[in-house]
């Protein structure tokens, strides 16, 4: 058996590795890149092997980084069946129609405004790319084996990152190769601990914070500190999120602090179609989270739900402060890019970060003190107050990794860190090694490494 690492590897995007078991081939993760433009050009240039090749797909959880090639796959070929969790399926019908939708819209815009450098500004893929795609999606449950044939099997165990997100074990050949997926926090407010592993011949191992450890504030104190001083100089707080996820755990934390009136009366919009149907979706879910039905309901009703683009261009009229929770939590696309070109030029709002920043993003931009972002062709100044709550994360930071691991009986024959800033997975690479004893390595872009 061997892989091939054609994503996720140097960058925290992409994530796709090709693992040939001899009588299969699979494509694990199907991801598209994000942040910095030699990276997203990667999206644009042919798929590095025959699509139709590959016999199926198998996604661990729904983010884009993850999932959101999918469509290209199928337009140049790929005709198998793609597996996912219940929920991950759930979720990939409105994020890969989002995706499309926003991916059409922005070509759209570029044309109409004449910004952009190619005449006619094409979409990555279309609404009817994503469609066929989904016709592909074929439903799995945590914790159930799913045979593919007489010597390769698949098994879903619970990750903790979002809604349906898995840690999968591909067992084949008397091998058994896990791939972490998106690891979650333990002690999580809304999802689940991650489940543990206890052995692998192989292990593929994602490092996003594989050197960094998260704040130990508690997040309701953060942002309640940051809330109130902003209503104090009347502004308003935009707090750029992840549809799935992010957006859920924010409502949640805004609800309590609402409830024992911790932070000032304000107003709380969801401005996020994707994330107001994820929502839906958690109601419908409720084995996959921590919360009852009653505390669901209740947290996310804290927002008023922003459906329209009129609904969405009033919000930055309406000088009342307010908070305005809305995608994408990275500040690439989204509504969010049309409430910064309004909110970032005004010193008394905050722009309120609640995750990881890849690398070459508005947001990794934002965080680092940049004085003024690029927006739709023209650079708009930041003046507003920039934070970031890291503690938000629903990735586990390098303490919360190594903690997983120890639950291993015995070492995996060969590790390989992925899903990380370079800095990030040799950091984390170098950890591993010297406090396990393990055999690690950090692949490179279209590395091939045989399994033992």
């Amino acid at each position: 058996m061997r892989i091939t690492f054609l994503g996720g590897v140097g960058t925290v995007t992409g994530s796709k590795f090709l693992l040939e078991t001899g009588s299969k081939r699979l494509l694990i993760d199907c991801g598209l890149f994000q942040g910095y433009k030699q990276l997203r050009l990667k999206n644009w240039q042919p798929f590095p092997l025959e699509a139709g090749s590959i016999d199926a797909v198998v996604l661990t959880h729904a983010h884009l980084d993850h999932s959101g090639y999918l469509p290209l796959l199928v337009r140049s070929g790929f005709s198998g069946p793609a597996y996912a969790t219940e929920a991950t399926a759930d979720l990939l019908q409105i994020l890969l129609r989002d995706s499309a939708y926003l991916l059409e819209r922005e070509a759209e815009y570029a044309n109409d405004k004449g910004f952009s450098k190619h005449d006619p500004a094409l979409p990555l893929y279309t609404t009817r790319d994503a469609e066929r795609a989904l016709e592909r999606l074929r439903t799995c449950s945590f914790d159930t084996p799913v045979s593919l044939n007489d010597a390769t099997s698949l098994f879903f165990q619970r990750a903790g990152h979002i809604l349906g997100a898995s840690i999968l074990t591909v067992s084949a050949n008397g091998k058994r190769i896990v791939f972490s997926g998106d690891l979650g926090r333990p002690d999580s407010a809304t999802m689940p601990d991650p489940e543990t592993i206890e052995s692998a011949d192989a292990l593929v191992l994602e490092s996003t914070y594989g050197n960094r450890l998260h704040g130990d504030e508690d997040p309701e104190d953060a942002l309640a500190d940051v809330i109130t001083r902003t209503s104090a100089r009347g502004g308003s707080v935009i707090i750029p999120s992840f549809a799935v996820g992010r957006s859920q755990s924010i409502l949640y934390h805004l609800h309590r602090l609402k409830s024992a009136k911790r932070i000032p009366d304000l107003p709380v919009y969801l401005d996020s179609p994707m994330a107001i149907d994820a929502t839906e979706i958690f109601l419908r879910h409720p084995d996959d989270h921590r919360l009852t039905a009653a505390e669901a309901k209740a947290a996310f009703g804290v927002a008023r739900y922003v459906h329209t683009a009129e609904e969405s261009r009033a919000l930055a009229a309406n000088h009342v402060p307010k908070v305005i929770v809305s995608a994408s939590g990275m500040a690439t696309g989204g509504r969010i890019v049309h409430h910064l070109k309004v909110y970032a030029r005004d010193s008394r709002n905050t722009i309120l970060f609640a995750g990881y920043q890849a690398g070459g993003t508005r947001g990794a931009a934002m965080i680092a003190g940049a004085q003024e972002i690029k927006i739709h062709g023209s650079y708009i100044p930041v003046r507003a107050e920039v934070d970031h709550l890291d503690m938000l994360s629903a990735h586990a930071d390098s303490a919360e990794i190594m903690n997983w691991l120890s639950h291993f009986h015995e070492a995996p024959r060969q590790t390989f860190i992925v899903h990380g800033e370079p800095e990030a997975s040799d950091a984390l690479r170098h950890r591993v090694e010297e406090k396990l004893g393990w055999k690690c390595s950090v692949p490179e872009y279209r590395d091939i490494a045989e399994i033992d």
